[in-house]
C-alpha cells in the first residue's frame, strides 16, 4: 500500500515516461499479463496506453491489470495508466 507522498513521487516520474505497452481490441490477455509481469520485475513503474479501439474503459483495464499483477495503480489519466510493483530482487526506485 502506497502513501500519498509515494504516489505523488511515482506520478512525477510517470509524467515523462512513454507507454511501454498498448492495450487494443483484444483487451487484457494472459500473454499481456506475462509480459507486464516481466517488465514490472525489471522496471517497477510502467505506463500503459489503452487504444481507442479497445471496448473496455481504461479505468476497468487498469484495475484488472493491477489485480492480476498484484501491482498498485498509481494514476489513471485519459487513456493511460501507471502501474507500480516493488521488485524484491531488482530494486530500481527508492520511494520517499
Amino acid at each position: 500500500m502506497l502513501t500519498s507522498k509515494q504516489r505523488a513521487y511515482l506520478r512525477s516520474l510517470g509524467n515523462s515516461m512513454d507507454p511501454v505497452f498498448q492495450i487494443g481490441k483484444g483487451g487484457i490477455t494472459e500473454e499481456l499479463i506475462t509480459q507486464l509481469d516481466n517488465v514490472l520485475e525489471k522496471r517497477e513503474l510502467i505506463k500503459v496506453r489503452v487504444l481507442k479501439n479497445c471496448p473496455e474503459l481504461p479505468e476497468e483495464l487498469a484495475e484488472q491489470a493491477g489485480h492480476a499483477l498484484n501491482a498498485d495503480v498509481v494514476q489513471k489519466i485519459g487513456r493511460n495508466f501507471l502501474l507500480y510493483r516493488e521488485s524484491l530482487e531488482n530494486v530500481v526506485l527508492e520511494l520517499p
